[in-house]
């Protein structure tokens, strides 16, 4: 990758001593401007650095009205979205809709086919079917239904119409394991055009950073996902994406059963191999789509995947706590 960071773990000390000297560093620099606020049903970050405190402003404005036209556009939650239109309607014949959602789904084709459809907008058709918080499931007949419209192949596009359509009655999609990260990455894009050149935008799980920390790397964690309180590492960068997908986000237990919101498009049913999978690479749409991927790949075929990819790492945790790295990353962390 290109960007430096060695070594990428540090001991507990270490780490300690890092962050320490930032908040130092922070605090003598009053250019630093963050805001916090909540969007596409998580908690979203914007730290920004500017010598004018109009650019500042204006640049976490912009952030955030991106971040909420994304979610305006693609969430599956909010009734008149053009996704939710797509859902409704799209078995019908084709629905045109915003470019921007178009080129996403568009994108979110080409993970399929490059995961050999382990990354599948359509799970949204057996996915819809739960409620984590109220615990509610598919029954058994809903499920088998459900489970064989699952399919990328069932979204015909028209690029010229920039619209969508189904093959099948029934299918829906959700753009859950994409859209976060592409909504950071249009931030970022917002941000950039007033000239900011330090920034950083996360939204839950998925971060990309502007530049560095005035001459000093950020430090951004990586969840424990069996503690939330706990990291598991702490990484030094720049000019970066990080993602991580975990089975801890959305999930409920019943007779002993663990339900969470990542599905194997093959089974229709929550992986259990993995508990977290954290990617770095140069955009967030990127790292968040491969998160998802390498959680339902699993230990093995997911370090395949991750060491078949040019300027990509990653982080595994599986279900005993054992951390697995991808090459790259492996080989930092021995210097």
């Amino acid at each position: 990758m290109k960007c430096k960071r060695n070594p990428i773990y540090f001991s507990v000390l270490q780490t300690l001593r890092m962050v320490l000297l930032i908040l130092i560093t922070g605090n003598c620099y009053a250019e630093w401007q963050s805001e916090d606020a909540a969007i596409m049903g998580t908690t979203i970050r914007v730290e920004v650095w500017h010598p004018d405190a109009k650019v500042r402003e204006q640049g976490i404005a912009q952030a955030l009205e991106e971040m909420e036209r994304v979610n305006r556009l693609m969430s599956p939650y909010i009734e008149d979205s053009q996704l939710s239109k797509i859902n409704t309607y799209a078995a019908e014949g084709p629905v045109e809709v915003n470019r921007d959602l178009y080129l996403l789904i568009q994108k979110s084709l080409e993970f399929s086919e490059l995961t050999h459809g382990v990354f599948d907008i359509t799970y949204a058709s057996v996915g819809h079917l739960f409620n984590y918080r109220k615990q509610i499931k598919p029954s058994e007949a809903e499920f088998a239904h459900a489970k064989t419209l699952i399919n990328y192949k069932y979204i015909v596009l028209d690029e010229g119409q920039a619209s969508v359509s189904f093959a099948k009655q029934g299918v829906k999609i959700d753009l859950g394991g994409i859209a976060k990260g592409y909504a950071v990455d249009q931030a970022i894009d917002r941000i950039r055009t007033l000239g900011i050149e330090h920034a950083l935008v996360s939204a839950g799980g998925d971060t990309r950073l502007l530049g560095d920390r005035l001459g000093r790397p950020w430090l951004v964690g990586i969840r424990d996902p069996a503690n939330s309180e706990d990291v598991i590492a702490m990484l030094p960068l720049q000019d970066e994406a990080l993602s991580t997908s975990g089975d801890y986000e959305r999930f409920f237990i019943e007779d002993g059963v663990r339900y969470h919101h990542i599905i194997h498009p093959s089974t229709g049913k929550s992986t259990n191999e993995v508990r977290s999978a954290s990617i770095l690479g140069a955009d967030a749409t990127t790292t968040d789509a491969l998160s998802t991927s390498v959680l339902i790949l699993g230990i093995k075929a997911g370090l395949q995947l991750l060491n078949d990819l040019q300027g990509i790492e990653g982080v595994m945790v599986d279900q005993q706590g054992m951390l697995y790295y991808s090459e790259g990353l492996k080989q930092e962390e021995e210097k």
